[in-house]
Order: C-alpha cells, then structure tokens, then sequence
C-alpha cells in the first residue's frame, strides 16, 4: 500500500487533486465520504462532487469508523481516496465528547490497519493552523487536534502535497 497525504486551505484544490492523482490508477476507485449530509446547502455540495467524479468511482459513506471499513471496502478497487479527514476528525470529535485521547486512538488504529489496504490511499486533510488563534476554547482543541493528526498521517505517507491555490506543492 502506497499512502499519499494531500492538504491545504478551504477550497485550495486539494481534493480535485487528490482525486487526479487516483484516477491515474487504471481500474475502477472507491471514494470514501466522511462527511454527513444534514441540510439541503450540504446535500448539493455531495451532489456536485458525485458528479464531477464519474461512474468509475463508487462511494463509501463512512464517518466513524475508518479503521474498520476500509480494509474490507477497498478490495477491488484501483484506488481509495478518503475526502476528508478533517471531517472524520470532527465525527470523532463530537462522538467522543471532546476527548482528545479517544481520537488519537481511533487515528492510531486507523494508521495500524493501513497495512491491510492494499490499493494506494490518498488522503485528504484540511490545513487549519494556519490562520489566527481561535478566540474560544472548542475551536482552539480542534485545531491543535487536527495538526496533531495531519502530523501523524503525513509521517505514514510515502508522499505529502500541499496545494495552495490550485497549485500541489510536494512536501515529501
């Protein structure tokens, strides 16, 4: 398995690139979505990516539990692209009422079964630390959270990119 790590701002070209970058992968792809659809502006949103995706990709609805789906959803496929993991990190987040260390768990037991995937992986986080300090409390744990994480999945990939607007900016 071949993990790739892709971040950037909201809106960078981040998952447009990601998902160039997978479907270089001859075959057919899965899209894993972390995020939930609760209101019709979100449901549009999910609407327009589908369909900019295509039919070769088949789609995962995910939020939790990474760890355990993946490995059993990506066989068959040419490539996985997980969009986004700074929403899976909120899932996480707000189901374990904020608790930090449950979520770095779940990450690690994400990270330790990525050795069962087989098909490369590309994942695609948002850059949130790069702005001011949040002045409230949640937002300011969330942020250091999700640097904490991007830390730990870019360390696992074999490649990192940054991309800024529009433009992928290798990292490693």
């Amino acid at each position: 398995m071949a993990m790739t790590f892709v971040t950037g701002g909201t809106r960078s070209g981040k998952s447009d690139y990601a998902q160039r970058l997978a479907e270089g992968c001859p075959g057919a792809l899965l899209y894993v979505a972390t995020a939930g659809i609760h209101d019709t502006e979100m449901a549009e949103r999910v609407r327009l990516h589908q369909e900019v995706r295509g039919e070769r990709w088949e789609t995962l609805e995910e939020p939790l539990d990474l760890a355990g789906r993946l490995a059993e959803a990506e066989s068959g496929h040419a490539a996985v692209m997980v969009d986004c993991v700074t929403l899976w990190l909120t899932n996480l987040f707000f189901h374990h009422d904020e608790d930090e260390a449950k979520v770095l768990a779940e990450v690690d037991r994400f990270i330790d079964a990525l050795p069962r995937i087989e098909a490369p992986l590309f994942l695609v986080s948002n850059e949130i630390g790069f702005g001011i300090v949040p002045e409230n409390r949640l937002a300011r744990k969330f942020r250091d959270l999700a640097g904490k994480v991007n830390q730990r999945l870019a360390a696992e990939a074999a490649e990192a990119w940054l991309v800024v607007s529009g433009l992928p900016l290798r990292l490693k």
